[in-house]
């Protein structure tokens, strides 16, 4: 790990993080009163939402897997929710190593339960913002084979970089990325369900915290330039890799796609 775990980190219990509102949401026990009052101003969807994100990127890695691919990058990573990125796609690739990053000093605290790895495999964290992404790669390079193909993984976390940086961020990590790579992206929708849409944005802006959800066009431009897995771009309960069991069919405000880098 990069951050010195003799330092304990210092976190803001003050201020709400999106990845303590988020664990709120999914029924966790690592966050702060500021974090469940976000949590409780939200309505009964952004539960929802927070589930289909994980079951979203619970079929995405375990088709990669068994695809072949055995090195992933997941970025905005978030408190351990089992089952953890590594121990789906270890299921599969005994070998898989993984690297994690994520802003929220919180996570670090946990970072023991996401470097558990396989023996035959190895896992990394590093505390780091998507938004200082050469930092992410320099690090994630001393784990990962960048000659080799790599999962991407943005679950849920563009959303939270509202400006048009955002796609300038993605295509940049994607560049560092061989052919083969894939990316994992989710993104919650300003245009499936508009009214709860501002409702979240309006609750999360208050706990300060700023939120840019978009349409289906402009989260399509993350995948720019990119191969697309079938089904394409769909929301987050319609997507289904090849060989696995398809979701039940359940409304979703989230969008959600995976790409191979040519």
């Amino acid at each position: 790990m990069t951050t010195d775990p003799s330092r304990p980190p210092r976190i803001d219990t003050g201020r709400a993080h999106p990845a303590r509102v988020y664990d709120w949401l999914l029924g966790g026990k690592d966050n702060y009163p500021v974090d469940e009052a976000v949590g409780e101003t939200l309505p009964p969807e952004a539960r929802v939402a927070a589930r289909q994100n994980r079951a979203f990127m619970n079929r995405a890695v375990a088709h990669l897997a068994a695809r072949g691919i055995d090195q992933f990058l997941d970025i905005g990573t978030g408190i351990p929710t089992e089952p953890n990125l590594h121990r789906i796609v270890q299921r599969t690739v005994p070998t898989a190593r993984v690297v994690y990053a994520d802003n929220d000093p919180i996570v670090l605290r946990h970072a023991e339960a996401l470097l558990v790895s396989s023996p035959e495999g190895a896992t990394d964290y590093i505390q780091a913002d998507v938004r200082e992404p050469d930092g992410i790669v320099r690090h994630a390079r001393r784990i990962l084979d960048f000659d080799r193909p790599i999962g991407l993984s943005l679950i849920a976390l563009m959303h939270f970089v509202p400006d048009d940086d955002a796609r300038g961020i993605v295509r940049g990590l994607v560049e560092t990325l061989p052919s083969g790579s894939h990316l994992v992206l989710s993104h919650a929708a300003i245009d499936l369900f508009p009214e709860l849409a501002e409702q979240v944005i309006d609750q999360y802006a208050k706990g300060g915290i700023r939120l840019g959800f978009r349409t289906r066009a402009e989260v399509a431009r993350f995948f720019d330039g990119l191969e697309l897995l079938p089904p394409g771009l769909v929301t987050a309960t319609e997507w289904s890799g090849e060989g696995l069991e398809p979701p039940a069919p359940e409304e979703s405000g989230i969008y959600a796609g995976v790409a191979r880098i040519p």
